[in-house]
């Protein structure tokens, strides 16, 4: 099992460290595609998982979902925070066993989502359908002093509703003077790289498990095409995630390291609980 940095009370403790910062802001990595951010006291939390749902569920199947690595904080713990999203609806996505205590302890928090999948997140988190917020590719939102564009997602394909919304997204995410992009789970589809080229994108928070069928899941991008892609968009700095997870699958952090150096693609390895923050940009 793969320990975490730091993780529940310190956590907490080294989040509330930085909350007075009006100059940069920070990151901690939750594991697999999950992130808490910081900014001028204001948190968000994107795609986390901090439960064994999953392991639970495939337990004693030909999949199991075996754990590689340490839960990093307790959702309980999570307090303040103003905006929770999720981008599409599997579970490392969307837990329940996550979300339902986040919203609960939180009044007042927003909840962005694709608007495709309103009425499935209502029911998996036990939340009135018009709560979360909905976004489709193209559409933006705002919620206090963050604004979230819509990006379409291939998990394998951009695949949408009888509406045209799509089921998988990414989000670019702007605040002051900042604008990262979550992929959320993606392939790089055709013109991906031109989408996000004028959005200016300071941090790309991108996977690198790659596609392979055998797995008997949803591929992503790989650690060539993760370094490739944030080159093509102009992306400055890389943070690649979905990965350390699950052992049946993940990849190393190394090979995609080396393919970023490659194409001098600047980025930062995090471990199970590392924190970033702004100053490198």
């Amino acid at each position: 099992m793969i320990q975490a940095v730091i993780k529940d009370d310190a956590f907490i403790a080294q989040v509330q460290q930085y909350e007075n910062d009006k100059k940069y802001f920070h990151l901690w990595w939750l594991g697999q595609s999950g992130y808490l951010l910081l900014w001028q006291g204001k948190k968000l939390l994107i795609d986390p998982y901090l439960s064994d749902s999953l392991t639970k569920k495939y337990a004693d199947t030909p999949k199991p979902h075996t754990r590689m690595s340490e839960r990093v904080v307790n959702p309980e713990l999570l307090k303040n925070i103003s905006i929770v999203s999720s981008s599409h609806n599997h579970t490392d996505h969307l837990d329940a066993e996550t979300l339902i205590p986040v919203i609960k302890n939180n009044p007042g928090i927003s909840f962005i989502i694709p608007e495709a999948n309103r009425s499935f997140v209502a029911g998996r988190t036990q939340t009135p359908e018009a709560f979360p917020l909905g976004l489709n590719e193209g559409k933006h939102i705002t919620s206090g002093d963050f604004t979230f564009h819509g990006i379409a997602a291939a998990h394998n394909a951009v695949d949408r509703n009888e509406k045209g919304e799509c089921l998988y997204m990414g989000y670019i995410i702007q605040f002051g003077n900042y604008t990262i992009y979550h992929s959320g789970d993606t392939l790089w589809y055709a013109g991906l790289e031109k989408i996000l080229r004028p959005f200016q994108i300071n941090l790309a928070l991108l996977p690198i498990n790659g596609n392979d069928p055998a797995r008997g899941v949803a591929g992503n991008l790989n650690v060539q095409e993760a370094a490739d892609l944030a080159k093509a968009a102009g992306v400055q700095h890389v943070i690649p995630c979905h990965y350390d997870m699950f052992t049946f699958n993940t990849a190393n952090p190394v090979d995609f390291a080396a393919k970023a150096e490659a194409v001098q693609q600047a980025y930062t390895i995090l471990p199970i609980g590392g924190h970033w923050n702004s100053e490198v940009l």
